[in-house]
């Protein structure tokens, strides 16, 4: 699995080339793009700033890509998350899941979704009219993510 954070924008139909570039092996790519969003609740997004720690991010987003490919037949795959200042409606991340059956590359790109959401080291921080502040953890993800423990 291709694994990179960058500040940098991606390309999500480059990337895809990427990976299937002259193969058929591959029945099914499931895609997932995170964007920033311009709410909060009642609160408008102005900024966000995504902080990580360089080397300890790639290494975990490599640990639980390892961990997808052991639990689903994957054919490959892709996981770019991007850091530092982005606006609303730019892309923050990018989860791209290849087999050759959808059921393993949706389930795949969720479990890595839920990992993210909930585990992956990376903080943000909102910018709104009323101030800046780090974004907490929501319970709901936790939830969702105990149901890959199992």
């Amino acid at each position: 699995m291709k694994i990179q954070v960058q500040s940098q924008n991606f390309d999500i139909a480059a990337e895809i080339n990427e990976l299937c570039v002259g193969r058929k092996d591959i029945g099914a790519i499931v895609t997932f793009t995170g964007l920033v969003r311009d709410f909060n609740g009642d609160n408008k997004i102005q900024q966000m700033t995504l902080e990580h720690f360089p080397g300890m991010a790639e290494k975990q987003l490599a640990t639980i890509c390892a961990i997808a490919c052991d639990r689903w037949p994957l054919q490959g795959g892709c996981v770019i998350h991007r850091y530092g200042p982005l606006s609303p409606g730019e892309q923050i991340v990018l989860v791209i899941t290849l087999s050759a059956h959808r059921e393993a590359a949706f389930e795949a790109a969720e479990f890595i979704m839920d990992w993210l959401k909930t585990d992956a080291p990376f903080w943000k921080k909102e910018q709104t009219a009323k101030g800046t502040h780090w974004v907490e953890s929501k319970t709901s993800d936790t939830e969702k993510c105990k149901k890959w423990r199992k």
